[in-house]
């Protein structure tokens, strides 16, 4: 929040929520409402309905700004059948909150462009977060908001530059939860515009991403947090010798492109409130 964030999504896939039981995640979905002085959304996705369903009401009964759904993982399902288990979930979840559409094919089902049109043409989401990477659906997205606007949401950094200047509304970053400062620095310079400083960010964003995209996924950016001073340097499990050659030079090479990358981004709003 010193970093200037908008708001703070919950059990992402940088949350790591796959590692999380129910109530844990009820119990941090409770703690991060009452202390977080910005909009808090929460992915409340699981494998069933009933998993989704009783997480949704933690989060629901927390008073947050919104929920995020996934498909169920793991097995594959129809896009009938999603598009089922999502309007069964609108039954008891939409009015009481603003629904979310949570799209990243690399680890769950991935929803279609038909599912989403037909989802959000319905009122039932206020919108998607589209971590797919996908410029062909992002065309698509493109159009559909202008003929029926809704909340666009990027969550591939990589995009996200080319998609503000297709409208989308904000990102949803992993990266932030290392470096928030950039992304902030970088949206408030697609806002402004200042271009020429939006895309000298977007160059630094792109050189971590590219380690980013050397590691399992969110190895990078729990490093980064650790090299920034976080407590907690661990990994679902241990790493060969290798991966652990290549995270000291990812530290190596962060430790020289933060001060670079911080002074190029303005102190935030949030931060000299």
């Amino acid at each position: 929040m010193r970093g200037g964030v908008d708001g703070l999504v919950l059990f992402g896939s940088t949350g790591e929520f796959v590692h999380f039981d129910i109530s844990d995640r009820a119990h941090v979905i409770s703690l991060t409402s009452k202390r977080a002085r910005v909009p808090v959304l929460v992915n409340v996705s699981h494998s069933s309905i009933e998993g989704t369903l009783s997480l949704a009401e933690s989060a629901l009964s927390a008073e947050v700004a919104g929920l995020l759904v996934m498909p169920p993982y793991f097995y594959r399902y129809t896009d009938a059948q999603i598009l089922a288990f999502y309007e069964r979930f609108a039954e008891v979840a939409a009015r009481r909150t603003n629904l979310f559409l949570y799209n990243l094919p690399f680890f769950t089902n991935p929803l279609s462009y038909s599912v989403i049109e037909q989802l959000l043409v319905s009122g039932l989401y206020a919108g998607i977060k589209d971590s797919s990477g996908d410029r062909d659906l992002m065309n698509q997205l493109k159009h559909l908001h202008v003929a029926k606007p809704f909340t666009w949401f990027v969550g591939s950094e990589s995009l996200y530059l080319e998609a503000r200047s297709y409208g989308a509304d904000g990102i949803i970053s992993g990266v932030a939860g290392a470096v928030p400062e950039l992304i902030v620095a970088l949206e408030r310079a697609t806002s402004a515009p200042a271009m020429q400083h939006a895309d000298r960010l977007n160059r630094l964003l792109n050189e971590f991403v590219d380690w980013v995209d050397k590691f399992p996924a969110t190895i990078a950016i729990k490093q980064a947090a650790v090299v920034r001073g976080w407590k907690l340097d661990h990994c679902a499990f241990r790493f060969d010798e290798t991966t652990n050659a290549e995270m000291k030079a990812f530290r190596s090479w962060f430790e020289k492109w933060l001060p670079r990358t911080l002074a190029e981004c303005p102190e935030p709003v949030a931060a000299r409130a």
